[in-house]
């Protein structure tokens, strides 16, 4: 049933349409994908959860992207075709709206979100065999990039996270495999911790969607 109609998502025992099924074509309604959200946020995180009204505007975008919406992605400046690096200031949201997102479109492969942390933890284990495991046909969101420490693995230092993303690269230019990532920080933050050569990657890689710098801190 879920597969025949993927614009309704149940969850337990109520249903919430997206919008309405027109032949193979499915045509979305925000204000049922925020309600959605707004439930589905709640069984997440906790009854606490709530769409703010600040959010609307970026998740506006972010709905568009996931569904495929061409002509609001077109409007926006957004390629359906690269993945997403969500920006803003910390406590804003960013993970939060990255793993509620993915539900609304669970006819789609969903991406796992691993911490950048954790990758350059395990880098410290097992050395140079974790940038070829994420070197594969798996979709990932790298959630806080930027903040992870650097690997060392036998004395020998390495900015783990900058080569995951040329590795992602390389399946991004063969295969359209998409990479999502969370950070706080800016453009220039970034080449600064990881060279102008991969921030050049990220461009080609990434629709980049900031959260304004003024957001509030939604964890206080």
């Amino acid at each position: 049933m879920q597969q025949r109609k993927p614009h309704i998502i149940v969850e337990g025992s109520l249903e919430y349409a997206l919008g309405s099924l027109e032949g193979h074509k499915i045509c979305y309604d925000f204000p049922k994908i925020l309600t959605y959200l707004d439930a589905k946020g709640k069984l997440l995180f906790g009854t606490q959860f709530k769409i703010h009204e600040e959010d609307k505007a970026i998740l506006f975008k972010l709905s568009n992207y996931f569904i495929r919406d061409f002509e609001n992605c077109r409007k926006a400046g957004i390629d359906p075709d690269k993945g997403i690096l969500l920006s803003g200031p910390v406590g804003c949201g960013k993970t939060s709206l990255m793993k509620l997102l993915r539900h609304i479109v669970p006819h789609r492969k969903a991406y796992q979100i691993i911490p950048a942390r954790n990758i350059a933890f395990a880098f410290n284990h097992i050395g140079y065999r974790i940038i070829e495991d994420y070197g594969d046909s798996n979709f990932y969101c790298f959630d806080d990039l930027g903040v992870e420490p650097l690997g060392r693995y036998f004395g020998k230092d390495c900015n783990v996270m900058g080569e995951v993303i040329l590795s992602r690269y390389e399946l991004y230019l063969r295969n359209r495999i998409l990479t999502h990532a969370t950070t706080n920080l800016n453009a220039m933050e970034l080449e600064e911790r990881y060279g102008e050569r991969v921030r050049s990657r990220m461009r080609q890689m990434f629709n980049l969607i900031a959260f304004d710098k003024e957001s509030s801190d939604k964890r206080k």
